[in-house]
């Protein structure tokens, strides 16, 4: 009798034993962070059939060169699944994956790095937003031949908010995973025919770049610098849009953003020299202007327009950040499109300008009218060569009443809607 309660009780402490450990190990009842990996080896290169070798290791660490892993794992043309849970608290965190061949990093079944090909010895990062608690990570790895190298680590991700967030692909159209997730000062960059950095290719590659900027209030212009294409985002607003193979040429935007400032610049690299750069400047065209200066832009109370109100158009840049265009009419047409500035001005004498934004400015031949104290100037502005700037249109002298103005139609006297025409803004300066 005793001998079997005996192996009752013995049994019993068995069960608990296996229990606890089944508790900290169950995926699906995880306790806390495991201590260990739990692995198994195929000697396949896609993890089918039985696994040949299961164990824990302590780390994911290994740089096995050209032998193999453990007994009945052959050197060449296997294969391994790593899983382990761990504990962390709420942040974002950058995992780091180096290998030779295949690799592939899950966190919670999301596929957060993706390398599953033939490759020397490369390192691939990637940043991931994690609730506090427990997370699995799965770690997926193939040798085809030659030496092997698997190692993965992790660990909470050191933003810095004065750096650009950039994510480099090996491709032209910035698909499936970065092959490479670093933070960059600045986007100044001049690889010429070289590479951004090991693992991205010379030629054929892209490049995301991401940041919040904090901007005092007021008109800015970005201006970018690229061989190849490139498009840029400035609050979710496509800025820049010239996604084509080209020599390294620069283009500018401007538009109105007030604090924080989210950009965004995609480029791609298609073969030849590479070049990549952003730079920003606020402009004159903030929220004051200087004293006795006045303004009428596009969307103040002082600019009114008629003609065929289904043919005007506006868009977030200009100006201010905005701009009404429309599409050139000829003088034999009565609905034509017209625009007039009313500025609020004391008696006086001044040099008016008209603002040119960079883009819907294909017209060589914007007829302005200037109404003064001394009746009617005709002013012609080649608006397609003139983007992003102040043109003058001569000084004069104003009443300061209703009657001073500046007007504009869409009568060109070019062929009938083949060029674009901005109205925008128009500036009065004491002289």
């Amino acid at each position: 009798m005793f001998r079997k309660y005996y192996f009752l009780v013995v049994f019993a402490a068995l069960l608990l034993i296996t229990g606890s450990v089944r508790a900290q190990t169950d995926p699906a009842n995880p306790q806390h962070s495991d201590p260990v990996w739990q692995v198994s080896y195929w000697n396949n290169r896609d993890m089918s059939g039985s696994p040949v070798l299961s164990r824990t290791e302590s780390e994911l660490n290994w740089d096995w060169s050209s032998g193999s892993p453990g007994g009945g794992v052959t050197a060449d043309n296997f294969s391994a699944r790593w899983t382990r849970y761990i504990d962390v608290t709420a942040g974002t965190y950058r995992f780091t994956a180096t290998s030779d061949d295949g690799i592939r990093v899950y966190v919670d079944s999301q596929l957060l790095i993706n390398h599953w090909d033939d490759h020397a010895v490369q390192t691939y990062t990637a940043d991931i937003s994690l609730n506090a608690g427990h997370h699995l990570i799965t770690v997926e790895y193939y040798e085809h031949t030659g030496l092997a190298v698997a190692k993965v680590s992790w660990g909470t991700a050191a933003i810095n908010s004065n750096q650009w967030r950039g994510e480099y692909y090996s491709n032209q159209t910035l698909s499936g995973s970065p092959a490479l997730v670093r933070y960059d000062g600045d986007i100044n960059f001049d690889w010429k025919t070289g590479s951004p950095a090991s693992g991205i290719p010379a030629d054929n590659f892209s490049v995301r770049w991401s940041r919040e900027l904090d901007l005092a209030a007021g008109t800015y212009r970005f201006t970018t610098s690229t061989d190849d294409g490139v498009r840029l985002w400035v609050n979710d607003h496509l800025l820049i849009d010239q996604w084509r193979e080209q020599a390294a040429v620069s283009y500018s935007g401007t538009i109105y953003v007030s604090g924080q400032t989210s950009v965004v610049m995609a480029y791609y690299e298609q073969a030849g020299l590479a070049v990549a750069r952003l730079t920003w400047n606020k402009v004159d065209g903030g929220t004051q202007p200087p004293a006795g200066v006045v303004i009428v832009d596009d969307n103040s109370t002082g600019f009114v327009k008629g003609g065929a109100a289904s043919s005007w158009r506006t868009e977030l840049e200009g100006y201010n950040g905005r701009l009404t265009w429309t599409r050139n009419n000829d003088y034999e047409r009565s609905n034509y499109n017209w625009g007039r500035w009313y500025p609020a001005l004391a008696a006086g004498r001044y040099e008016v300008f008209v603002y040119i934004p960079d883009r819907f400015t294909t017209t060589a031949n914007a007829r302005y009218w200037v109404a003064h104290r001394d009746g009617f100037t005709l002013r012609t502005v080649d608006q397609s060569a003139n983007g992003d700037r102040w043109v003058s249109l001569g000084t004069y002298y104003f009443r300061g009443t209703s009657d001073d103005y500046v007007s504009l139609s869409d009568v060109t006297y070019e062929p009938y809607v083949s060029r674009l025409i901005a109205f925008d803004a128009v500036k009065w300066e004491p002289r």
